[in-house]
Parts: C-alpha cells; sequence; structure tokens
C-alpha cells in the first residue's frame, strides 16, 4: 500500500477526546465521505491477500459490511454479511451462530450467517474497518469452521491487537497500524 493512502487514511480519522479520555476514539466516517479514498479501499484491502484468491468475502454488521463489498468486488466473488446479535426466528435451523470471546467494550455477541451461504468447498476472507481485541474475528474464524471452509484470514483498515499471537492465529494483514494512525 502507498504512503499516499496511508496518509489519506490519516487526515479522514477524527479523533474525540484524548488518550487520557476514557471515551477516546476514532471517528472514521471521513473514510466513506472522500469517493477517491472509498473507491482504493477495497482494492487495496484486496491486494492484502491478492495470492490467496478468496472465493467468498465475510464482513460483519457494520462496517464489514460497507468495506467487504468492495473487497468482494475487487476479487469478482460474492459477499456475506456477518449479522451481530440477531433476534431469533422461525428459520434459526438455516443459520450458523458462534458467542464471541469479550470485544473491545467487553461484550459477548451472537454472530451469525445463513447456513447456506458459506460452503465447504469456499476460501473465506473477512473484512473489517478495525481490529482491537479480535473477539468478534474468533467468533467468524469459528463460524468458517463450523461450515468446514477454509479460512483465508483477514483484511483489515487498522490494526489496533496487542497480540502478536492473535495476529497469527487469526492471519491478520492491514492497511496501517493503530500506533501509525
Amino acid at each position: 500500500m502507498s504512503n499516499q493512502l496511508r496518509t489519506r487514511l490519516r487526515a479522514a480519522t477524527v479523533w474525540h477526546g484524548d488518550r487520557t479520555d476514557e471515551h477516546w476514539y476514532a471517528d472514521v466516517t471521513g473514510w466513506w465521505r472522500a469517493p477517491g479514498l472509498l473507491q482504493d479501499l477495497g482494492p487495496a484491502l484486496g491486494a492484502l491477500f491478492e495470492d490467496e484468491r478468496p472465493t467468498v468475502v465475510l464482513g460483519p454488521e457494520s462496517r464489514g459490511c460497507l468495506l467487504g463489498p468492495l473487497v468482494a468486488l475487487h476479487f469478482g466473488v460474492g459477499f456475506v454479511e456477518v449479522r451481530k446479535n440477531r433476534a431469533p426466528s422461525c428459520d434459526s435451523d438455516a443459520w450458523r451462530h458462534r458467542t464471541t470471546p469479550p470485544d473491545y467494550r467487553d461484550r459477548h455477541l451472537d454472530l451469525g450467517f445463513r447456513k447456506c451461504l458459506v460452503h465447504a468447498s469456499d476460501r473465506v476472507l473477512m473484512v473489517d474497518e478495525w481490529i482491537e481485541t479480535g473477539g468478534q474475528a474468533l467468533g467468524v474464524q469459528g463460524l468458517v469452521e463450523d461450515a468446514e471452509a477454509t479460512w483465508l484470514g483477514i483484511a483489515t483498515v487498522v490494526d489496533g491487537l496487542r497480540s502478536n499471537e492473535f495476529r497469527r492465529r487469526l492471519g491478520l494483514r492491514s492497511l496501517i497500524n493503530l500506533r501509525d494512525l
């Protein structure tokens, strides 16, 4: 990825609060407003796994659902939305479910997608905008394993993981590291 793209990501990110503030956070909505940046994110994330050739891209609600289709288009494959805390319905047999380890807000989420959308023959790439604890990613990885599909890894814009163990286990590749943002 070019230094120019990193510079544009930094410029479009607004920080609220300061590092001593309990509610300090990055607002990345500027990424969606800049058409050139939005256009470049899919191919840049896809390039991280160009040699892997996924057959499907998964993205968790909500921002993985924005970026995932851009990466899927880059590869010419389909996209599957991973839903969070989906309400039970009469077709619950048609869904794969996993409960995550604690996420960045110390919540356990119920993740799921329709069983018919991911097959044992699939090579799956997960896409999201930010990874902090790896909890949601581990949940999605478990869903892919339940489907007996092949997990390729995660393409993310920002890597905020503190653990190299999770980075290796998840096959994480990112455009920018949190400390560089």
